[in-house]
């Protein structure tokens, strides 16, 4: 009962997830707001709210590990497994915002959460401070010109029927959430008991994938649609916001602060800052996620997901598969991102060459 409880709650997320990014995006696309603005926003607090549920829902509950790894497990898996994945189904376009705003904000919200949790604890203060670069980021990315330029008439002339249907939609999907989070936590915490691996490592596998899943799902159908804009803006801004709006919230409402465990600070932190820094020079080069990025963006995401497996059971072949990670993997990846520098500076210089030619 505990796992139908516990995949039922997975599908709830799924569906609660859905039903509400759907009314939010019609309330926000009927005022006249880009799909770029309605990834990093609605779609990413749509898509965030599975991360809300679970984490306020182990907070109350006294499971602060679940919390914390559910955040910075699903950081990980948005950037490793859900860029990744949505790339195999063709390149994703960078939108020259994205990498000179919230890339850089994504990489300071994390940075921010390492610094607050060095000394082992996430108290009320801490939060306080998330949300105050919450309320910045959101003054940053507010849509001055463009809400100025929607027409009124068009949002006045919506059927009363269509504003209430999109409303319903976004209660019953906050609902499910809500049912599915308790069912999820509960599932994640038997887990935990009976397989003897810690409530950590079961938040930073199973509970982040199965609160990543409506991102997956969103980035992967808005690629196929032709949105990819909505791809990469999801999974950029449901970054932000699980730092600075989930994690800082749930802080904030927590009756005592959240523990931090030391393999967080020296692994799992250091991991969700290395993933965020890894988009730099992919978004850089040429503006797109290629398939060949996003491979190499799943092979990383695979190879953290086996190094929790083998230290999580003390496996004696773990200090091999450091070596392979540190002297093979590593070095390759560099070696892959210059290659990928110097040719796209190539084509730039040649193209201002040819440019100059012809004028």
């Amino acid at each position: 009962m505990t796992v139908i409880l516990f995949l039922v709650g997975v599908v709830l997320l799924v569906f609660g997830a859905d039903l509400l990014v759907r009314g939010a995006a019609s309330l926000a696309a009927s005022m006249g707001v880009s799909s770029l603005i309605i990834g990093l926003t609605v779609v990413a607090v749509g898509t965030s709210s599975p991360e809300i549920a679970v984490s306020l829902q182990a907070a109350f509950q006294g499971q602060g590990a679940i919390t914390l790894g559910n955040i910075v497990g699903s950081n990980i898996a948005n950037v490793m497994l859900i860029l990744g994945v949505a790339a195999m189904f063709g390149p994703l376009p960078v939108d020259r915002q994205i990498f000179r705003r919230d890339l850089p904000m994504m990489i300071g919200a994390s940075v921010l959460t390492l610094l607050l949790a060095l000394d082992r604890e996430l108290s009320r203060v801490d939060g306080g401070i998330m949300l105050l670069g919450l309320l910045g980021y959101v003054w940053a990315i507010w849509p001055r010109d463009e809400t100025k330029q929607a027409s009124v008439s068009h949002h006045h002339r919506q059927h009363w029927r269509s504003v209430v249907l999109q409303l319903a939609m976004v209660v019953g999907g906050l609902a499910l959430l809500i049912l599915g989070a308790n069912w999820l936590v509960g599932g994640a915490v038997a887990f935990a008991s009976w397989f003897g691996v810690s409530e950590l490592i079961i938040g930073l596998t199973i509970v982040a994938v199965g609160t990543s899943l409506p991102e997956i799902a969103t980035s992967v159908i808005a690629g196929l649609r032709g949105e990819r804009d909505i791809a990469v803006g999801n999974v950029i801004g449901s970054n932000i916001l699980n730092l600075l709006l989930v994690l800082a919230l749930t802080i904030v409402l927590s009756p005592q602060p959240i523990a931090v465990p030391v393999e967080t600070v020296q692994l799992d932190l250091p991991v969700m800052i290395g993933s965020a820094l890894v988009c730099l020079p992919i978004f850089f080069t040429r503006r797109i996620v290629s398939q060949r990025e996003g491979s190499l963006l799943l092979v990383y995401y695979l190879s953290y997901t086996l190094y929790l497996i083998l230290s999580a059971s003390n496996s004696e072949e773990l200090p091999l598969y450091n070596a392979v990670v540190g002297l093979v993997l590593v070095p390759l990846t560099v070696v892959l991102l210059v290659v990928r520098a110097l040719r796209w500076l190539g084509e730039e210089r040649r193209l201002r060459q040819m440019t100059g030619v012809a004028e």
